[in-house]
């Protein structure tokens, strides 16, 4: 057993080390800075309460991105220096931020112990390699991210830190092994626990879902499968579940070996982004002639989802509503009933007719997960969902891929239960729009300015801001650009109180609604690691089921125009086009 001591190291604050709505999120030459990581971590350990550190068990894994197993032994030593009892390691550092979740709140260590907190080691759907994207962010033991109140703390410390501490004498953990390591320090025994990567998840998978069901959907010759990891740590599930548990042919999966650059690629599931996968599911300019009925992606994380039927795909605004509506038919977990359905509010406001339809209690949230697991640990909310391909439900507290994969495999079961022996297969694009002539269509479009200058940014917001201060104004130039759009009814920041806390998250947004239902909103993302990210999200309500089928961007086409008059979008940014249209 190894001894180690503890070096106390003098540093200074380092500017910039705000964590943004998952975390802190920069280069990784900005992360491999003499002190940028240890001040970061010590400055969490500080932020946290004694008892939260002082003899706890610490979760330390993430996507596998570039830099991740150096960090991983700086925060073990850190860790091992501020008291901590134990680390638990997924094997090769890799564990899904859904994972890391669940192994919070559902693992128990061989002698009782389970974790108080979790390091995650992730830029989720950033592009990871020595000249792209690290990120770290801190969840608390209820396995989600920490709240406003604790970011907070850990930022304040960052701009006044003096000291870090870090164990001496401590050697590198091999975590690409399974076993324990244990140490000597100063307060006693401490341990590395390097663990499975999927059995804990697997295992609340099964718990959740009717694999037997899936199953025999997975393995009709009616139906067919493909997955794609996109080189993220999604891989290290996808095998274990929808291979060996659920049946599907290994040739099913795409891009399922997790690597440090994502195969160079970018791990953001989305159209632009999941061009192998889009190409295989009818969708891209060269489609393959006959493609699988059922299509998914994952980020790098494998928090998000893209969910594709054949040449068809399917908003997340619409999925997140589609789950809600099938849930209680259709997954074991949701049998009693939902206790409540919640989502950001960029999302479409598909979810809240679902809502209001099934009479069941609705949020509308910040972006940020965090807002979620306040609901969800008051018993308030059992599925949510965030357009930014982010679905999951109160079995954890983060978004969950592979869950939602798993769900929109047991709608399609239910679906298709008298199906499989011959029957005409209800298939994704079949559900889809019968939800829309159920519920109606919210014909909805996302727009990325992606590294605008930070400066030019705040002034169009500021802009959309002043706007607001008449809306008759505001119609008389819609009128003038489009007639044909309906007028704004009301306009405002968003602000929410959350009804758990208490606490008032404001600036969260820029909303435009139309007397009709439709919606324009501005926001600056959080997830971007240089420059500014703005987001137009632009969202038309159709009730009229025989107008429901109409080309997307035919239906948005006007209040696009709108969109990008009003904000004098290319005025402010220079941009004559946005760098990704979902």
């Amino acid at each position: 057993m190894a001894n180690f001591t503890v070096n106390r190291v003098e540093t200074s604050p380092i500017e910039g080390q705000k964590p943004g709505t998952s975390g802190l999120r920069k280069k990784v030459k900005v992360f491999t800075q003499p002190h940028y990581l240890h001040n970061f971590v010590q400055s969490t350990f500080n932020a946290l309460s004694a008892e939260k550190v002082k003899g706890s068990t610490l979760v330390v894994s993430g996507d596998g991105r570039y830099y991740s197993k150096d960090a991983i032994q700086i925060i073990i030593k850190m860790a091992a220096a501020n008291g901590v009892r134990r680390v638990w390691v997924g094997q090769n550092g890799l564990l899904s931020t859904p994972a890391v979740s669940a192994v919070v709140r559902e693992r128990v260590g061989a002698d009782g112990s389970k974790a108080n907190g979790a390091f995650i080691l992730t830029a989720s759907h950033n592009p990871g390699g020595p000249n792209e994207d690290f990120g770290i962010k801190y969840n608390m033991g209820n396995g989600g991210p920490a709240p406003e109140g604790i970011t907070d703390q850990i930022f304040e410390n960052t701009k006044t830190i003096k000291e870090y501490f870090i164990a001496e004498g401590l050697p590198d953990v091999d975590i690409s092994a399974i076993g324990v390591s244990n140490f000597s320090g100063p307060d006693g025994q401490f341990d590395v626990d390097v663990f499975d990567s999927s059995s804990d998840y697997v295992k609340l998978m099964k718990s959740i879902f009717d694999f037997q069901s899936i199953q025999k959907l997975i393995t009709s010759p009616q139906f067919s499968f493909c997955y794609d990891a996109l080189h993220g740590v999604a891989g290290a599930y996808a095998k274990r579940i929808f291979v060996e548990e659920l049946g599907a042919s290994e040739s099913s999966l795409l891009n399922c070996v997790p690597k440090e650059d994502f195969g160079g690629g970018h791990p953001d599931p989305n159209l632009t982004y999941a061009k192998e996968l889009v190409a295989r599911m009818g969708l891209g300019k060269n489609p393959d002639g006959n493609p699988p009925e059922f299509g998914a992606a994952a980020d790098g994380d494998a928090d998000r989802n893209m969910i594709l039927g054949k040449r068809f795909f399917v908003t997340p605004s619409d999925s997140v509503a589609i789950i809600a509506a099938n849930a209680v038919h259709s997954i074991p977990y949701f049998s009693s009933g939902l206790k409540g359905v919640a989502r950001s509010m960029p999302t479409s406001a598909a979810l809240d007719v679902v809502a209001k339809s099934l009479n069941l209690k609705f949020f509308e949230v910040p972006t940020g997960w965090k807002f979620f697991g306040n609901l969800m640990d008051a018993g308030l909310c059992s599925v949510c969902g965030e357009e930014s391909f982010g679905t999951g439900s109160d079995h954890i507290r983060e978004k969950d891929g592979i869950w939602a994969v798993l769900a929109w495999l047991s709608i399609l079961a239910h679906k298709n239960k008298d199906n499989l022996n011959g029957g005409t297969l209800v298939t994704v694009e079949d559900i889809v729009k019968q939800h829309w002539a159920t519920f109606g269509r919210h014909y909805y479009t996302r727009y990325d300015y992606e590294n605008v200058d930070a400066g030019a940014a705040k002034e169009l917001m500021a802009h959309l801001v002043k706007l607001q201060s008449s809306i008759s104004d505001v119609n008389e130039t819609i009128k003038g650009i489009r007639s044909d759009v309906a007028n704004v009814a009301s306009a405002d920041e968003f602000e929410y109180k959350d009804p758990v806390d208490g606490s008032i998250s404001k600036h969260q947004g820029i909303r435009y609604l139309f007397e009709d239902g439709s919606r324009l909103v501005f926001r600056l993302s959080g997830t971007g690691s240089e420059g500014a990210t703005i987001r137009l999200y632009i969202e038309q309500y159709e009730k009229d089921s025989s107008k429901t089928g109409r080309d997307s961007q035919e239906a948005l086409a006007p209040l696009v125009e709108v969109a990008l008059k009003l904000s004098k979008m290319q005025e402010f940014t220079g941009r004559s086009a946005p760098t990704v249209i979902t």
